[in-house]
């Protein structure tokens, strides 16, 4: 008989540029004809050709036990319509994996973006609605040649809960 996977719930705190700024960046409107500067999403899609498409979600139980990042590029997720959602996110590293203190939850409002840095570790997004239409930039292969996980389940027999 396995042993019982313990739980850590994860309070989701909403998104600002301050608090997600060890993460990557909170992108919000601005007026047409702005010049390019630090508010702009700061993307490295260098390594390969870039992919933007709308990927559908739909209504999930908010648990985790795997967490992935990406180290060839930056990646930037938006919902459609307005609505709401959740991401958890460790900061980049040089580790394999990221620390269990660092692991922290955001709710994001339909009313922006977030673009993850480089090696940013991330679990979601996760919605609460019946589904979410999410666009997303990362690059054409991210998800076959720059997908590392690490899995919580099989190292500390552990998953996470955003609350």
């Amino acid at each position: 008989m396995g042993e019982s996977i313990s739980t850590k719930q994860l309070f989701a705190q909403w998104v600002t540029p301050e608090n997600f700024r060890s993460y990557g960046q909170v992108i919000f409107a601005s007026v047409d004809g702005k010049y390019f500067d630090a508010e702009d999403a700061q993307l490295s899609l260098q390594n390969g050709i870039p992919r933007f498409y709308i990927m559908r979600l739909y209504e999930n139980d908010r648990k985790f036990g795997k967490i992935t990042r990406h180290v060839e590029c930056t990646q930037c997720l938006g919902s459609l319509d307005g609505k709401s959602w959740l991401m958890a996110v460790a900061p980049p590293g040089n580790s394999d994996k990221p620390s269990l203190e660092d692991i922290v939850a955001f709710r994001i409002p339909g009313s922006c973006f977030i673009k993850l840095d480089v090696g940013t570790w991330h679990a979601g997004p996760y919605v609460e609605a019946d589904f979410v239409d999410f666009y997303n930039l990362e690059l054409r292969d991210t998800n076959v040649v720059d997908h590392f996980s690490f899995d919580f389940v099989k190292h500390y027999n552990l998953e996470f809960d955003i609350v």
